[in-house]
């Protein structure tokens, strides 16, 4: 590669253990860490793919065939696309639309009918610009700023949203349930930080494990998936809230 292109690196059963998966790299020995790399280690075995850029760029890519992946979106023979992140002084240098470029260029090789992404623009979710420029559209929204972003290679059935949001928040009844996976490192903290927000508040809490992809399409409240924080059945929250944000939070609704 020349000087001005990041060489990719494929994260691999083989290698994942020396090379990470970019996240909580300083934080090895973390719970978070240690349960994303399990979770990693089987999701290889489905088809997940994660490309790193090499030192001392910093940005990732992870996807996996839609029909295992860990959204709420029906998109059988897609590959979905979890996460697309550059940071610090990797950013702004088109590394963001390389990495992309290697997702899809793997995708169409396999024979995929395309590749799909959830965006929202807020925290832990990639803004769909980046997606419109590549040629992708959006095939479907969810509650509160969701957008499929899809991009299909020939003429195939559009990839939807499971929906049933408030359906399915309904159901875990009263008191604060935080829904989780380990799909990110960060969610250990943010179920910890969740659940002793709720004591010091007096709301009962609880957390509901959700192991695969069927349980994400049954049980997310919402279209992220893999986090979320419902109070009373109503979503309160789908990404980390500090506990200075999530306390006021707490009571605001609990008097509504």
């Amino acid at each position: 590669m020349s000087a001005d292109v990041p060489e990719i690196m494929d994260v691999t059963p083989d290698n994942i253990d020396k090379t990470g998966f970019f996240c909580y790299m300083s934080k090895k020995k973390a719970e978070g860490y240690q349960r994303k790399l399990q979770w990693l280690k089987n999701r290889l075995a489905e088809g997940m793919r994660i490309k790193l850029l090499k030192l001392p760029e910093r940005g990732f890519i992870e996807y996996m065939p839609a029909e295992y992946a860990w959204r709420p979106v029906k998109a059988d023979g897609y590959f979905l696309i979890h996460c697309l992140w550059v940071v610090g002084k990797s950013k702004g240098k088109g590394f963001g639309e390389i990495l992309l470029d290697a997702c899809l260029e793997d995708a169409e090789g396999s024979g995929a009918k395309g590749v799909a992404m959830v965006t929202s623009g807020k925290v832990w979710m990639a803004d769909k610009r980046i997606f419109e420029k590549h040629g992708f559209e959006c095939t479907d929204t969810a509650p509160p700023e969701f957008s499929l972003m899809v991009k299909k290679f020939g003429r195939h059935p559009s990839p939807s949203f499971a929906g049933k949001w408030e359906e399915k928040a309904m159901a875990f009844g009263a008191g604060l349930t935080v829904v989780r996976t380990d799909q990110c490192p960060y969610i250990v903290d943010a179920t910890n930080t969740a659940t002793a927000a709720a004591g010091k508040s007096g709301i009962k809490s609880r957390v509901v494990e959700l192991n695969s992809h069927e349980d994400i399409m049954k049980f997310s409240p919402s279209a992220y998936g893999t986090f979320g924080l419902v109070l009373d059945g109503k979503l309160l929250s789908y990404h980390y809230l500090l506990e200075k944000d999530l306390l006021p939070l707490l009571e605001e609704n609990r008097k509504k």
